[in-house]
């Protein structure tokens, strides 16, 4: 290896046990092990002798992400190898990779350094076939409801008013917009159509929110892919195709176990994005792994404003869990690109640009605080960070009142003590008194809920809605879905809709240009600014630098 290894070296090089003994040190029984080779293995939840769920939720969000890394998964894993060190009986519970960012920008999602769920190449890629059975799910849907329309369609189904599409777990631009049906009568119904990403698909967050096989057949059913010529809405339950869904998905739908390198078991399971979607791993895994552990360990996509809100919003309502505490990932090079310094000279310190770009950490800290649970900051520490610098961060996190302290979980996790100091903060938090709320009530008008997230979470001074979103209101409202969530499609990067804008911005108005009932996973998407439901690849793909070697080993995955 390399003088300092790369996360696949670290890796390949660390010792992963036969994953049967993984599952019996957390308590699973045999009977609910399914193995998927040495390495993996999927668990029935019907077969599981633990009790029901007991453990405590601990959620790993962020600020807002830049190039310049924050390292959200990487303290997930580090932290709950801490916690695990500290004697506690610890669960983590991730999100599955997407095919498309790990060939795309990313490069791979299962932590980094030290600090990684194992084995990575593999996790990253095809794992256990999940993302391939929801794809198949939901092109089995499109192509079922094409052919309907080919055979007579007797539900009078309006093909210029489908609101599904077809996706694939892939960075595509080029299949955004498409027609299909060309070619004459014999190749179907023309007609405009198009792909979204499998993260984004309605079936990823049905499959991400069903509490058990019974349940996910009941949403499959519910999801609306169109409306009629007469404007009524068309369900899946309304062609009759929810059991042929629910059988592609019966296998995908237990939890995947697996490992960190430090040997603490691992539920990733799941995977819709936090951007476009609500940003969370399944809540059959997250309920499964508070069966066997104390504490769970999980995260949710992006910064603080997105996959923690739709965590707090969404996933926590359905699933009726309480977060005991949050922590807030940051580091000082995010810090201070969000004050204003190139990417190329974050190494040089800057206790300036630091002290301009914690006003977007502030504002993340202050949102968790709004649904009545504590934040901790961790401060993922960086090689090119000096003393001064994490001196001076911490002096800050003191005074705004909030508990932090510096993760180096890259280099010292593993069983390491780099967490330490953190998973004793979180662990005070978690024993401490807890009074979560949602942000909002259901009762409250669509149009209402997002402007409540846009000013309390984003600070926006208030929301603009598009013509086109108006009159979905007004759908909205008439077909009896005004009770539901919202969940907010919006840039990453900063808090405003537009990406450009980092820090924490004032005067702003959230563009709404569209709404998009989600019927079977029971939220409604307000899509933002310019946010795709189809990522494109950059300019220098991942994939540029992946290969194999002469022995079929992966090379190039981070």
């Amino acid at each position: 290896m390399s003088a300092t290894p790369s996360d696949l070296e670290i890796a390949r090089a660390a010792r992963i046990r036969p994953i049967e003994g993984i599952a019996a040190a957390a308590g699973i029984n045999a009977e609910a092990v399914e193995l998927y080779g040495r390495y993996k293995a999927k668990i029935d939840p019907a077969r599981l002798s633990a009790p029901p769920p007991h453990g405590k939720v601990v959620l790993v969000s962020a600020m807002s992400p830049t190039p310049a890394g924050e390292g959200k998964s990487t303290t997930t894993v580090g932290l709950a190898d801490s916690l695990a060190r500290a004697g506690h009986r610890v669960m983590i519970a991730l999100r599955e990779p997407s095919l498309g960012p790990v060939l795309g920008m990313k490069g791979g999602a299962t932590g980094g350094g030290y600090s990684q769920v194992l084995p990575m190449d593999e996790i990253n890629l095809h794992f256990t076939g999940d993302f391939h059975a929801v794809t198949s799910a939901n092109n089995a849907l499109m192509a079922l409801v094409d052919n309907h329309i080919y055979q007579g369609n007797e539900l009078n189904i309006d093909p210029r008013r489908m609101t599904f599409k077809r996706v694939l777990d892939m960075n595509d631009r080029a299949l955004r917009e498409v027609v299909i049906g060309l070619g004459g009568p014999s190749q179907g119904v023309p007609r405009q159509d198009g792909f979204d990403i499998t993260v984004a698909s309605e079936i990823m967050a049905v499959f991400c929110l069903a509490t058990d096989l019974a349940d996910l057949r009941e949403r499959l059913g519910r999801i609306t892919f169109g409306y009629t010529f007469d404007r009524s809405p068309v369900t899946v339950a309304d062609l009759g195709v929810q059991g042929a869904l629910t059988l592609l998905l019966k296998e995908a739908i237990k939890p995947n176990l697996v490992q960190t390198i430090a040997g603490t078991p691992a539920l990733v399971h799941g995977g819709p994005f936090a951007n476009i979607a609500h940003g969370c791993n399944s809540l059959i895994a997250t309920q499964t792994a508070r069966r066997l552990a104390d504490i769970v360990v999980t995260e949710a996509g992006f910064g603080a404003d997105l996959g923690a809100e739709k965590f707090m919003d969404i996933k926590a309502r359905f699933g009726g869990l309480t977060p005991s505490a949050v922590v807030v990932v940051a580091t000082v090079r995010a810090l201070k690109m969000q004050g204003g310094v190139a990417k190329d000279q974050l190494t040089a310190p800057d206790l300036p640009a630091l002290e301009a770009g914690v006003a977007n950490l502030r504002r993340h800290v202050r949102n968790v605080e709004k649904f009545g649970v504590a934040p901790v900051v961790a401060i993922n520490r960086f090689s090119s960070d000096t003393q001064e610098e994490l001196d001076w961060l911490l002096a800050w996190c003191a005074a705004e009142g909030v508990p932090a302290a510096v993760a180096d979980v890259w280099g010292r996790g593993g069983g390491g003590d780099g967490g330490d100091e953190l998973a004793a903060l979180v662990a005070h938090v978690v024993a401490g008194p807890n009074s979560f709320r949602h942000l909002y009530p259901l009762e409250l008008p669509v149009e209402d809920k997002i402007r409540t997230i846009a000013q309390e979470i984003y600070g926006a001074d208030g929301v603009d809605f598009s013509v086109p979103a108006l009159k979905r209101l007004a759908d909205i409202e008439r077909n009896g879905w005004s009770g539901l969530p919202v969940c907010m499609a919006k840039t990453q990067y900063s808090f405003t809709d537009d990406a450009s804008r980092l820090g924490a911005p004032k005067g702003f108005t959230i563009h709404v240009r569209d709404l998009l009932p989600k019927t079977g996973a029971g939220f409604i998407v307000a899509l933002t600014g310019a946010v795709m439901t189809m990522p494109g690849l950059p300019a220098t793909p991942a994939a540029m630098r992946m290969d194999v070697d002469d022995a079929g080993n992966p090379v190039g995955l981070t």
